[in-house]
This record gives structure tokens, C-alpha cells and sequence, in this order.
């Protein structure tokens, strides 16, 4: 299997085990055995409003924990420009665009041309 993108929801409920989908989101990941799960910078930006606006350390650093486990993806200049297009065709808000044209792009790592 191969990489798989996770969206800021899907991150937020398994951190802060939503009621109705922390254990799916759990189980899902669980059950995709052998697979990568790659996050981008507008993940990890979208995830620490709610910690940092609420004041809460604890929260805070078990998103940044998590984050550890899961690839750092890039967004380069093309992922905007496919999320244009997403926008303009389908309507989608920004940050929606940016997601999946993140998941769309093919994968280059923060870092991998550094390796």
C-alpha cells in the first residue's frame, strides 16, 4: 500500500478521540497494515489553532507527537495551482483545495533531497 494523506479532521479526531469517529478514524489506520500516512504544513497549522487558542500545552504536544509518526509532506508551487483549478471547477473553499491537491501531487518528503 502506499501513502496514504490524512486531513486535519481525521488527525483532530484521533488526537482528541472524537466521540463518533476518534475510534473509527483509530481502527481505520489500525487496519491499513504496512501503509504510510503522510500529513502536510496546512495539517499541522490547522490542528494547533484549537490547542493554542485555548492555552492548552498538553494538547498541543500530543499533536506535535503525532505529527512525528506520520511524513512530512511538501507543498510546492503546483499543489497551489491544482488547487486553483479545484476551486475554480468545483468550488471548493481553499483550505479544502490545498488538501487534495496535496494528496494529489505526487510525494516528495520535507527533507528527502537532503538524504
Amino acid at each position: 500500500m502506499g501513502l496514504i494523506y490524512l486531513d486535519s479532521c481525521l488527525v483532530i479526531y484521533l488526537v482528541e478521540n472524537h466521540p463518533r469517529w476518534g475510534e473509527r478514524v483509530a481502527g481505520a489506520v489500525a487496519l491499513a497494515e504496512g501503509a504510510r500516512f503522510g500529513i502536510s504544513p496546512l495539517v499541522k497549522c490547522e490542528c494547533l489553532v484549537g490547542p493554542m487558542k485555548r492555552g492548552d500545552p498538553v494538547l498541543e504536544r500530543a499533536y506535535s507527537q503525532l505529527f512525528d509518526k506520520f511524513a512530512d509532506l511538501t507543498m510546492p508551487g503546483p499543489v497551489f495551482v491544482q488547487a486553483a483549478r479545484l476551486r475554480a471547477h468545483f468550488g471548493l473553499r481553499t483550505p479544502d483545495a490545498l488538501h487534495l491537491a496535496c494528496a494529489q501531487h505526487p510525494p516528495r518528503l520535507r527533507g528527502a533531497m537532503d538524504e
